[in-house]
């Protein structure tokens, strides 16, 4: 499925095959910090959306690596959070962020989509539906 929509509206969720993106439209990925882009959605974004060879963290191309193979959780929300300022600065790109971690990295859905929750209140980021439902159940019970 192309991220091409009707009408000039953007998608509730990241699709979850993004197989082309508009040019103000970025591809969000889990990364190693070595930046060896050989599976998963690093390897998508490589073939695909423009991510480098030996870059593992921030914008190359069409795509934003954020690290995810290097420990546990408290070492990816430092990456997350520099995701999510980036893209505060840069409101004239639309951001999907595909569900990082929770492929080759093995962090479940639960573990990852809370570091995201800043990112619900941001126009120019679509999380993906799993992350989404997460941090409304979250938000539900506060």
């Amino acid at each position: 499925m192309k991220t091409q929509y009707d009408k000039g509206k953007r998608p509730l969720y990241t699709p979850e095959n993004i197989t082309g993106l508009r040019e103000n439209e970025i591809f969000v990925f889990g990364s190693n910090l070595r930046g060896m882009h050989g599976g998963g959605a690093a390897r998508v974004a490589m073939n695909r959306f423009g991510a480098v060879w030996g870059q593992g963290v921030g914008l190359q191309g069409q795509s934003y690596a954020i690290p995810t193979m290097q420990g546990g959780v408290e070492t990816i929300k430092p990456y997350v959070d520099e995701f999510m300022d980036f893209a505060a600065v840069h409101p004239e790109l639309h951001f999907y962020v595909t569900r990082i971690g929770c492929g080759i990295a093995g962090f479940s859905d639960g573990e990852i989509a809370p570091l995201f929750a800043g990112a619900r209140a941001m126009d120019n980021v679509i999380l993906p539906e799993s992350f989404v439902k997460i941090l409304d159940g979250l938000n539900e019970k506060r």
